[in-house]
């Protein structure tokens, strides 16, 4: 799902060829291993410590008592928001093929398209579509489940969670007055629509684009450097550092300086609730 491409004509290929290059995005957004964990018969319960390997971010736990259980949740409920986002791109005007493509990139992460100007080319409508599955596919998939279990309070209460919106729509912001003050990014719908599918791009590291974004002025850059850094949440398909460990880390630094200051103090850091310790951080 790197998304990493040497190919300068990409409308050239065969479709079965673009077809491919897609569908591996979204085998490897869940991850191969994960994939195996769920379809395979004679995995055991001690299965854990592949999907701590497989999905990033400092804890890992399980869904259900079996951990082949919670692998065929996980992949449900990733089939489930694919076929969401295939249905309502088809409603765009997307035709079957682009929609299972621009969808299998989507929840992999990976953007991978099939013309040149990636999702330039397609309508108002498709472009938010594609922005809104992608902030979708950044969530902790362990959210879902607790939304799929109708316990949406419990999933709303995620400190990360709120960490991750608001840091899309403030960056969002922020870069349509920069775009604004510099007279780049045409009218503000198209500038408002721009700036928040890029940065959902780049905070997901899916790699779609609308436009050529290194043309927008050096704070707007900036910002999509540190989204491509920080990346999205832990327990999601996308890449990154992660917001969960960004936010520990800034809990860490805080505890560390609090103790310079009071030698004696005994400092704990918290992260949704449960003591974190420094190994886990790292």
């Amino acid at each position: 799902t790197t998304g990493a491409s040497i190919l300068t004509d990409v409308e050239a290929m065969s479709k079965g060829l673009q077809f491919w290059r897609s569908f591996t995005h979204w085998i490897g957004g869940m991850g191969v291993l994960v994939f195996i964990m769920a379809v395979v018969p004679t995995i055991s319960d001690r299965s854990i410590h592949i999907l701590r390997a497989e999905v990033p971010g400092p804890t890992v736990g399980k869904l259900v008592p079996r951990m082949k259980d919670t692998a065929k949740i996980l992949y449900m409920l990733y089939v489930v928001l694919t076929l969401a986002e295939m249905l309502l791109l088809l409603l765009g005007g997307m035709n079957l093929f682009e929609s299972a493509v621009h969808a299998f990139g989507t929840a992999g992460t990976g953007g991978f398209g099939i013309k040149a100007d990636s999702i330039g080319g397609y309508s108002p409508y498709l472009q938010w579509v594609i922005t809104i599955f992608m902030i979708i596919f950044g969530v902790n998939f362990n959210l879902f489940y607790l939304m799929w279990i109708k316990r949406a309070k419990a999933a709303l209460k995620s400190t990360e969670l709120w960490v991750y919106l608001v840091l899309w729509v403030g960056s969002s912001f922020i870069i349509v007055l920069n775009l604004a003050s510099h007279g780049a990014g045409g009218s503000m719908s198209d500038a408002v629509r721009g700036a928040a599918f890029q940065t959902a791009s780049i905070m997901t590291t899916t790699g779609y684009a609308t436009l050529d974004f290194t043309l927008w002025p050096n704070l707007s850059q900036g910002i999509l450097l540190m989204l491509m850094c920080i990346g999205s949440c832990a327990g999601s398909t996308a890449g990154g550092l992660k917001i969960a460990r960004v936010i520990l880390l800034g809990k860490m630094i805080r505890r560390e300086i609090r103790h310079m200051l009071h030698p004696r103090s005994v400092g704990v850091v918290k992260f949704e609730g449960k003591r974190v310790d420094d190994q886990t951080l790292r």
